[in-house]
């Protein structure tokens, strides 16, 4: 079974775009992934592709990954479209990853893209809910944001998360997000900014939740025996792990984990045989500050109920042990639901490459991206590795990195 190497990757600029479509902000995309490829690509050398959208708006719900390959001159090479949520665009790396390693394709192309800035507040609420547990909760009246905050609230009765805790991630995402010239929200704020703002479903406040967003994203993975051929910076798709679990948050067992997210992670780790302790920089799911708390425990960055303090510590700022969303995540950079899984590796590929200017995590060596749907119905894992200079011959396996003396336990 082929290993599998991120080789390119780009994105368009997130955030409102009404003189752009879907086919043009993929075919953005498209194109900073080809250049940052530093032998070059050609399009002609791509086996395969997958998209990753949701189609909000009802825009080209039938074939839009076929649309969007033909724009960008993709001619007659399979093309799928795929759907999961919000996690669209990690479940199209990840079935562009499985492709590679059955042996069907050399080169692929996995990608993500989503408009949903052009449609009114309340088709973009209907939008939204199509992901979330129709019968029992969307039906009801039940949105995204009350969903999470019904996690926030119990997270807060069980552990003694507070308020304050959920703004320390609004205020360290968005000053990463300031410095990320693709960012949609390219500001910073407070902490009593984002405690004081309107309450949008208590406890979350309108900086504890991300912005509908318009955005591409594209990734280009390769085989091991054509890596050579674009790069001589190997960076590997070390881990992957999926998962899925109930759709409807009132079906599950647990209100303050994401089963499927801690599922996933077991596999991407030892896939990867490597373990949270291993990760120099995550790009987490941050669709409301609870889901970034959340994932740091599913992720095993810290113990269940330390998120809180974890977070005000600074251990997840761009300069602590742990950067957790350098690029500014979906908070900052913006949430195009399609695009996201496909943009978080975007970040991880430039900050693995050492091309991620002023957020640029120093010695990042192990990058890993999670990636959900719905609040919590999938959830995909990816663990990347930069390997180091081989000499002739050496295997390309994965050589188990060596910790500092007295180094962190996160």
């Amino acid at each position: 079974m082929s290993e599998v190497y991120v080789v390119g990757a780009g994105q368009s600029d997130f955030g409102s775009f009404p003189d752009e479509t879907y086919r043009s902000l993929f075919a953005t995309a498209f194109e900073a992934a080809c250049d940052s490829v530093p032998a070059g690509v050609d399009r002609s050398a791509i086996d395969e592709a997958y998209v990753g959208t949701l189609g909000v708006g009802g825009r080209q719900l039938g074939l839009p990954g076929p649309a969007v390959a033909d724009h960008v001159g993709l001619d007659g090479i399979p093309v799928t479209r795929v759907e999961n949520a919000c996690a669209a665009g990690g479940s199209a790396v990840r079935q562009g990853v499985n492709a590679i390693r059955a042996g069907t394709a050399d080169v692929v192309l996995a990608g993500g893209v989503e408009v949903m800035t052009d449609v009114s507040n309340d088709a973009v609420r209907f939008w939204l809910g199509v992901s979330g547990e129709t019968e029992w909760e969307r039906l009801s009246g039940t949105t995204f944001s009350g969903v999470y905050a019904q996690m926030a609230s119990a997270h807060m009765a069980e552990y003694g998360t507070t308020q304050d805790h959920l703004s320390h991630v609004a205020v360290k995402n968005h000053a990463n997000g300031a410095k990320n010239p693709h960012a949609h929200l390219r500001f910073e704020c407070s902490l009593e900014q984002a405690t004081n703002a309107p309450t949008v479903a208590d406890p979350l406040t309108l900086f504890h939740c991300c912005p509908t967003t318009d955005g591409a994203a594209c990734v280009l993975l390769v085989s091991e025996d054509v890596v050579d051929e674009f790069t001589d910076d190997r960076i590997r798709v070390a881990g992957v792990g999926a998962a899925a679990d109930s759709v409807g948050l009132f079906q599950r067992d647990t209100y303050t984990a994401v089963p499927a997210s801690q599922r996933a992670a077991e596999t991407a780790y030892a896939e990867a045989d490597m373990g949270p302790e291993d990760v120099d920089f995550a790009e987490v799911h941050d669709c409301f500050a609870i889901a970034e708390l959340m994932a740091y425990e599913d992720l095993g960055f810290c113990e269940p109920g330390e998120a809180g303090p974890y977070v005000a510590s600074g251990a997840t700022a761009l300069d602590g042990e742990l950067p957790v969303n350098p690029s500014g995540g979906l908070k900052s950079k913006g949430h195009p639901i399609g695009a996201t899984g496909t943009g978080q590796l975007s970040e991880a590929f430039h900050q693995l490459s050492g091309t991620a200017g002023d957020r640029q995590v120093d010695g990042a060596r192990v990058g890993l991206t999670h990636n959900v749907g719905g609040s919590g119905g999938a959830a995909v894992v990816h663990v990347l590795e930069r390997e180091e200079p081989r000499s002739s011959g050496e295997s390309s396996g994965h050589r188990p990195r060596e910790r500092e003396e007295g180094g962190d336990d996160r």
